[in-house]
């Protein structure tokens, strides 16, 4: 077998591959004869029926078969001959394809970029220091009664957290639009049903009022009315003032407590730290993340970019299929790019510090996943073990989590003190 390769551009390879006929004609000939063997025709007993006979009649196809296999077996061998490292699937492109004659093909990919991840001694992270407090639990318990609340009909102006009933109707230059109407829609005003500008535009409304409430939508997307302004006409029905449970065992129970309210915040207050422990994990993850992105500039196989932009389009409810407009392309790519770029860093650092995949680490994630969902643990293993993808997908976050444990033991850290809502509103994701 004979193999050159040739750069395209950037990460782009062009490898010709060619394998002698004598190698082809052989397998050709070992299949046909095989076959001959356990053939059963007309007119001959059986393991007699002779070779011409089963060459004229399955000749071609046995010939695209092995040429096929070939086809794979030789491309893998050339890969580690050449020590290359393919980042997505080739095109193959069959030169040479006869009887008699060697088997010569191209197959054009992009290579993965040889790596060297420098400067993780400079990267420094700030780890927040939250204590979760009395005032976050009563903070949770204040929004518990509020999602418990009774409703009353009170005749006065709405007021913030009361709940109004409403019809609407909202045109753009005086057309309709999606989502511009509704009927005895229920809206809690403050709790971020509608946007806030509409929302705030209830406060003082009595029922029977009719008013016209404004709102211009967010710049960006592919919404046909990004950017636009709204005229809603509003036609209020009905308000009603919250009235909150009071906070006791008996609001406890109500929650699936039965033994109290002291084990109603204790429980809150356990769900609370951590939710704690995850977002300070977000967050110096993300830290960590970031620096050595910047620190370690990757050039990108554009198969890659291409994929994670695709996947990033069917995650947002999009086609997995057709083609793809420019804006919604240039609206995910800064993202694939992250994604890839952080991906090829991770992979570079699990080889090269040898990290292996934690399966006790695994089994507990899989075991908390499961309880999350209400799921019994050993139906999720095997569901996961059935499903060879998922298990992939799993196995690759957890090897990532232990190459960010690897990175924040190298890097420098500082503590910082700051309280919990201040830790959630500046937590953001991590990619």
């Amino acid at each position: 077998m004979q193999v050159s390769i040739e750069t395209t551009e950037g990460l782009g390879r062009r490898m010709t591959v060619q394998v002698p006929a004598e190698r082809v004609e052989q397998e050709i000939e070992r299949r046909l004869k095989d076959m001959a063997g356990r053939m059963k025709m007309d007119g001959f007993r059986p393991g007699k029926v002779p070779v011409k006979m089963v060459r004229k009649q399955y000749g071609e196809h046995v010939r695209q078969e092995v040429v096929n296999e070939l086809l794979r077996q030789t491309y893998s061998d050339a890969l580690k001959e050449q020590d290359l490292r393919p980042a997505g699937a080739p095109q193959v492109t069959p030169k040479q394809d006869e009887s008699g004659q060697d088997l010569i093909y191209e197959a054009s990919f992009e290579v993965l970029p040889q790596i060297e991840i420098t400067g993780i001694e400079q990267i420094k992270v700030e780890r927040p220091q939250v204590e979760v407090t009395d005032a976050d639990v009563d903070n949770v318990l204040d929004r518990l009664r509020q999602q418990h609340a009774d409703y009353e009909e009170v005749d006065r102006p709405a007021a913030q957290g009361d709940r109004v009933e409403i019809d609407f109707h909202g045109t753009v230059d005086g057309e309709e639009f999606q989502g511009n109407k509704a009927e005895d829609a229920a809206i809690i005003i403050g709790a971020g049903q509608l946007p806030e500008d509409f929302e705030q535009a209830l406060v003082g409304a009595a029922a029977g009022t009719e008013l016209t409430v404004e709102h211009t939508f967010p710049q960006g997307g592919d919404s046909p009315v990004a950017g636009k302004t709204a005229a809603f006409q509003v036609s209020v029905k009905r308000v009603e003032q919250a009235n909150l449970p009071e906070l006791d065992d008996a609001f406890a129970a109500r929650l699936g407590v039965e033994s109290g309210l002291n084990d109603l915040r204790d429980a809150v207050r356990a769900n609370l730290e951590n939710e704690r422990d995850q977002a300070v994990r977000q967050r110096v993850k993300r830290q960590v993340m970031d620096q050595l992105a910047e620190l370690n500039p990757v050039e990108l196989p554009k198969s890659l970019i291409d994929g994670e932009i695709q996947a990033l389009r069917e995650q947002s409810g999009g086609a997995s299929e057709g083609g793809m407009p420019e804006t919604e392309r240039d609206a995910y790519e800064e993202i694939a790019r992250r994604r890839v770029q952080l991906g090829l860093l991770v992979n570079e650092l699990v080889r090269s510090q040898q990290i292996q995949l934690d399966k006790e680490r695994m089994m507990r994630e899989l075991r908390q996943m499961a309880a999350q969902s209400g799921q019994d643990p050993n139906e999720a293993l095997q569901q996961y073990a059935q499903n060879r993808r998922m298990m992939e997908s799993l196995e690759a976050s957890i090897i990532e989590e232990q190459a960010v444990d690897w990175l924040l033991e190298q890097v420098q850290t500082e503590e910082r003190g700051m309280s919990f809502d201040e830790l959630l509103n500046r937590d953001g994701n991590v990619s």
